[in-house]
């Protein structure tokens, strides 16, 4: 995801980089300062001392080194063959003593040629009164962190843009995956999860990519920058400090995984949450009529008290991230104090006999070592402190492309391809099928369904009505068995060309929080106003969106809230009306309209059906007229099929079921 954006990440690096570099660069400002501007000095008297001081201490080891053979009885090496370097010596037999010695005349010479080389720069752009070398030197320091401070605001609003683009893309994958997969059954994410993955998660991840890109990126290399730094004064120096970092970063490592795991447990609570929250808003009725409010409290409460918990552990493991880092900072500090101030007080070379450097350091050097250290220990202290964003980032991740990576159970296979529109037949051929394995919800399905047909199918509650005609627009495929249209399999069909033939209204319609006019034009978007009045006319719906204040700019809300069963139910199948589709399934879908509505609905459905295939699920004897079969199920199983008056003539079920819907239209 962020590799899209290449040129905002170079951005990032560059300015990062910057950052680093002048963050080391200025507390280096330190040296200069102490060694020539507080001694009343100047650069150019400072650069000259010091290469006299490199050509006298070559004089001092060239004499040492000429000692040395003389006492052998070796010859002595010229001046021009020592100052060519002390490789050009031979080495066999040489005693440790003339082999430290010329290592360090190596380092001398190496530090006379970068002080030869910077001669000419400060001759040509540094003052030679030593207060202008001082404001010189100011300046510089100055103009270093305005262009960090730059570089700093440039690097943040980066970051901030790519953590954003990355989540605005995420979130887009994670929406239109979402879309493929199969919700709210056994073993599926449920809506509030995926809400938590939306939401928390999501939250989660822009402040990880923040750190990521922000503070991770730029703090370590400030920290490099003044490591670099002090290794150059003193690498052996640096070593030394360092020896506590291991175990130290060990157990950094530890926490962060504890953090991490403590963190994907928080979410999956808050994922919880967000259930128990929808649960109860969206029933928020039926709660109030059993007097059920202490209970939902109750049970907010503990799934809250859960998450506390996981929260609490995540602090703990957060609060001992910075003594950890802060032990070690001071630690490495405390060995470097104790480490160089031995060898600059007692001018010392060696430390618990381990050689640190050539030559003593001077208190310049020290100070500055030490101003380094601590340069390289606030970035320690400051990622210290992004520690558990960062691992809640990473468990954030996790979760999400483990959704993404998660494949639909229904997909489109390779080489599927459109069809026209449905004119011949639509065919169940033995389809199993069950939610959960061993558990079947239809069983070895047989029937075959010709084009114009208007199929009625009845059974009680739970035999596998839904679940049937679910199978047709590929909401879920049969574990055994095919189902074929117009001869073609179902999964040999593009799923856009095979749902594009299909109109649905269920029991329970869905309303989307936009105008009445959009809603029926959901799926028909090509659709013009006049067509879409039409079809609530043919709905019986035009009649009370009339009498709306604002008739078909009146905004429903969500879920249709603000309109009765009866008036969502006709808008519904006002959409599957203007859909014109070839395949009309209609699930309980007058189950919530007055007996004289559904009266009305029933005559326009009379000329709706006409040359189109049309399923319908009912309980209600009306709807029976329509149909020229009527097919009985029982136990995820067709019991029987055929018309009205032949159900009657031969089978019990039936004339039971018949004789139930009898009394109840007689008693209503």
């Amino acid at each position: 995801m962020v590799l899209r954006q290449p040129l905002a990440l170079l951005g990032v690096s560059v300015t990062a980089l910057v950052v680093g570099v002048l963050w080391g660069g200025n507390i280096s400002a330190i040296y200069p300062i102490v060694e020539v501007a507080f001694r009343g000095e100047s650069l150019h008297y400072w650069v000259d001392l010091k290469i006299e001081e490199c050509r006298q201490a070559q004089q001092a080891i060239q004499e040492q080194l000429a000692a040395i053979a003389h006492s052998r009885g070796e010859a002595t090496p010229n001046q021009e063959a020592w100052s060519q370097g002390s490789r050009q010596a031979p080495q066999s037999g040489l005693s440790q003593q003339t082999r430290a010695l010329e290592a360090e005349l190596a380092q001398v010479q190496l530090r006379q040629r970068q002080y030869e080389w910077l001669r000419p720069w400060i001759q040509r752009l540094t003052p030679r009164d030593p207060f202008s070398t001082l404001c010189f030197i100011l300046g510089l320091l100055l103009l270093g962190t305005v262009l960090k401070s730059a570089a700093l605001v440039t690097n943040s609003i980066l970051v901030a843009r790519v953590a954003h683009q990355t989540i605005l893309q995420l979130r887009r994958q994670l929406f239109a995956h979402a879309l493929r997969l199969e919700l709210n059954r056994p073993g599926q994410e449920s809506a509030a999860q995926m809400m938590s993955r939306f939401t928390h998660d999501m939250n989660a991840i822009h402040g990880g990519l923040t750190i990521l890109l922000g503070k991770m990126t730029r703090e370590p290399l400030k920290m490099f920058a003044c490591l670099a730094a002090a290794a150059y004064i003193c690498w052996p120096l640096l070593v030394f400090s360092l020896l506590v970092v291991p175990p130290a970063g060990w157990a950094i490592w530890r926490l962060g995984r504890l953090l991490k795991k403590a963190n994907r447990k928080a979410m999956e609570e808050m994922a919880q949450l967000y259930g128990t929250l929808e649960e109860a808003l969206r029933a928020l009725p039926i709660v109030k009529a059993f007097t059920m409010e202490p209970y939902e409290r109750r049970r907010f409460f503990d799934t809250c008290r859960r998450y506390y918990v996981k929260g609490m552990k995540i602090a703990m493991y957060d609060a001992l991230t910075n003594p950890v880092t802060e032990v070690l900072g001071i630690t490495i500090i405390s060995l470097a104090m104790i480490a160089g101030a031995y060898l600059v007080l007692h001018q010392k070379t060696t430390f618990l006999g381990i050689t640190i450097s050539a030559q003593p350091l001077s208190m310049p050097e020290l100070v500055l070592f030490y101003a380094l250290l601590a340069g390289a220990a606030d970035p320690v202290r400051k990622l210290s402190d992004v520690f558990s964003g960062l691992q809640a980032a990473f468990a954030a991740t996790d979760r999400v492309y483990a959704l993404l990576e998660k494949a639909p159970d229904v997909r489109e296979k390779p080489g599927a391809r459109s069809i026209p529109r449905h004119r011949k037949h639509l065919v169940f051929d033995h389809v199993w099928f069950g939610y959960v394995p061993g558990r079947p919800v239809l069983r070895d399905i047989n029937l075959t369904i010709p084009f114009g047909e208007t199929l009625v199918i009845v059974g009680g509650s739970g035999c596998g009505k839904s679940t049937l005609v679910g199978l047709i627009p590929r909401f879920f495929d049969p574990q055994q068995g095919e189902i074929r249209l117009d001869g073609v399999p179902l999964p040999d069909i593009r799923l856009r060309s095979l749902r594009k033939q299909i109109g649905l209204v269920t029991q329970e319609p869905v309303l989307f929080h936009d105008t009445i006019l959009n809603n029926i034009k959901y799926g028909s978007p090509h659709a013009t106003d006049e067509q879409a009045v039409d079809a609530a006319r043919a709905a019986h719906a035009h009649h009370f969106i009339e009498q709306l204040p604002n008739g078909y700019d009146t905004v429903v809300g969500p879920m249709g809230v603000g309109l009765s069963g009866g008036q969502r139910q006709r808008i519904a199948l006002a959409r599957a009306i203007l859909r014109d589709p070839a395949i009309l399934i209609l699930d309980e879908a007058t189950s919530q309209i007055d007996v004289e509505s559904e009266q009305l609905i029933q005559e326009a459905l009379e000329k709706f059906i006409l040359g189109r295939t049309t399923i319908m699920i009912t309980h209600r004897l009306s709807s029976i007229g329509l149909a020229d079969r009527v097919m009985l199920m029982q136990d995820g199983q067709i019991v029987d099929i055929g018309s009205h008056d032949e159900l009657l003539a031969r089978s019990a079920i039936y004339r039971r079921f018949h004789s139930l819907q009898y009394e109840d239209l007689r008693a209503a």
